[in-house]
């Protein structure tokens, strides 16, 4: 089966094509000729999933899903949420977002928090959403070197490795994305 992944972020289409069985085929934002930055205009994790995969559907008439994750804080109020990639403003840079991060958690002990995927699949014949969770904590300082956004501050309920700390392979085991995927591959091969 052929799926567009509506996004443009390597890091997630690495993960993406790793965690596929060989009956799919990925096609990549770049393959079906959409060079645009796709719009998170929403104030949901699930809107913005949505309003990613909807608008290449209905442009590129493709087959699609397209994901929006966050990391939800418990005691920031599930902050920064849908905001987590511009969380330190619209530089979307890793660094200034963690630090940022760790700045607004000095006061507070209780450091657990949740990683979330919502994924959207939009075909010709239906619309479903799949969500994933990872629940951990945020660790005082950074630690690894591997993965992207907070994986450096994220160490996972009943593991002593942060997300960063892991191998790729080790990490999609366990994450968020993996978990939301899982459900998504399971969908389309109980469709086929």
């Amino acid at each position: 089966m052929q799926l567009c992944f509506a996004t443009n972020n390597q890091h997630k289409i690495k993960e993406v094509r790793a965690l596929l069985p060989a009956t799919f085929t990925l096609l990549s934002l770049q393959d079906i000729g959409c060079a645009e930055e796709l719009a998170e205009e929403q104030n949901t994790i699930p809107g913005n999933s949505f309003q990613k995969a909807d608008y290449v559907f209905r442009n590129y008439g493709v087959a699609c899903f397209a994901d929006d994750s966050g990391l939800e804080v418990d005691s920031l109020n599930g902050a920064p949420g849908v905001d987590s990639a511009y969380y330190a403003g619209p530089q979307r840079s890793f660094d200034d977002n963690m630090n940022l991060l760790l700045k607004n958690l000095q006061e507070h002990t209780n450091r657990m928090a949740q990683f979330r995927t919502v994924i959207t699949l939009i075909t010709p014949d239906l619309t479903q959403q799949f969500e994933g969770i990872l629940r951990g904590q945020i660790l005082h300082e950074k630690r690894g070197t591997e993965g992207f956004g907070y994986d450096p501050l994220f160490l996972p309920d009943g593991f002593t490795h942060t997300l960063a700390e892991m191998a790729l392979e080790d990490k999609n085991k366990i994450s968020h994305r993996s978990k939301a995927m899982a459900k998504l591959i399971q969908y389309l091969t109980n469709l086929g």
